[in-house]
């Protein structure tokens, strides 16, 4: 969690950096403005794939740039494709399940009543931990019909 003086792509690499490294991460998905050099390179050392489009006015990196390779890659898809189809094709429209559940924690409270940034911190922990809760008991359970040979 930040304040308004700070957008949340400067807060990528810090936040994949806080993911043990024996903990497999498949993808990062993020809008726009993810389309950074420094949240590419971020995702690279981090050995995963990026699911970002890249802007409407997007140019092609210089290919020595971490990350500039599969950038351009999902720029030239977008071009040929159009965005679209890129999206669908990528799986970035997965990212709106995020998205969705981020909006319904928002929705617990219309604002945040603690007064300092550090009680604000611990009562937004407690509405995740609410929010959570309220996931597992809409989730049916699942058991086995069948063993797998």
């Amino acid at each position: 969690m930040t304040d308004n003086s700070v957008g949340d792509a400067p807060m990528l690499p810090e936040l994949l950096s806080q993911i043990p490294p024996d903990e497999a991460v498949a993808s990062v998905s993020g809008d726009g403005a993810y389309d950074t050099k420094a949240c590419h390179a971020a995702i690279v050392q981090r050995g995963t794939q990026a699911v970002i489009p890249p802007r409407k006015n997007a140019q092609a990196w210089k290919a020595t740039l971490s990350g500039a390779t599969a950038r351009n890659e999902a720029l030239k898809a977008c071009h040929r494709l159009g965005h679209s189809i890129w999206k669908k094709w990528s799986g970035y429209h997965r990212r709106s399940l995020v998205e969705t559940k981020m909006h319904c924690f928002k929705r617990l409270g219309e604002r945040v009543m603690a007064r300092t940034f550090e009680r604000q911190v611990v009562e937004l922990h407690v509405r995740v931990a609410l929010l959570n809760r309220f996931t597992q008991l809409g989730r049916p359970p699942t058991v086995p019909v069948a063993a797998v040979a």
